[in-house]
């Protein structure tokens, strides 16, 4: 019996965001803003890749699968490396406020 090769890379995605899920929840508060350092720079190499992707093919044809998957890894790279800076400017205003406080 052989197995699907979409339901093997399937499984193995819903693996993955289970295990991302549990290892984000257990990271400490004072590790979240260096783990969001990395998440960015992992970010930006998955941009270049999807770069790539998007402009991977003929070009007589636009609108092929690795440029709509392109795109699409494009733009929640973009979301996640935006919101992670967001995030991290957050985190570090609320420790200078504390710093203020303390003089």
């Amino acid at each position: 019996m052989e197995i699907d090769p979409f339901i093997f890379r399937l499984s193995i995605f819903i693996l993955s965001i289970f295990i991302g899920y549990y290892v984000v929840w257990s990271v400490t508060p004072s590790l979240h803003t260096p783990l969001m350092s990395v998440t960015n720079a992992i970010s930006s190499v998955i941009i270049v890749g999807a770069v790539i992707a998007a402009l991977a093919g003929d070009s007589n044809e636009i609108f092929n699968t690795a440029n709509i998957f392109g795109f699409l890894a494009i733009l929640l790279a973009a979301i996640n490396i935006f919101g992670g800076f967001l995030v991290t400017q957050r985190m570090l205003a609320m420790y200078k406020k504390k710093q203020k406080d303390k003089k």
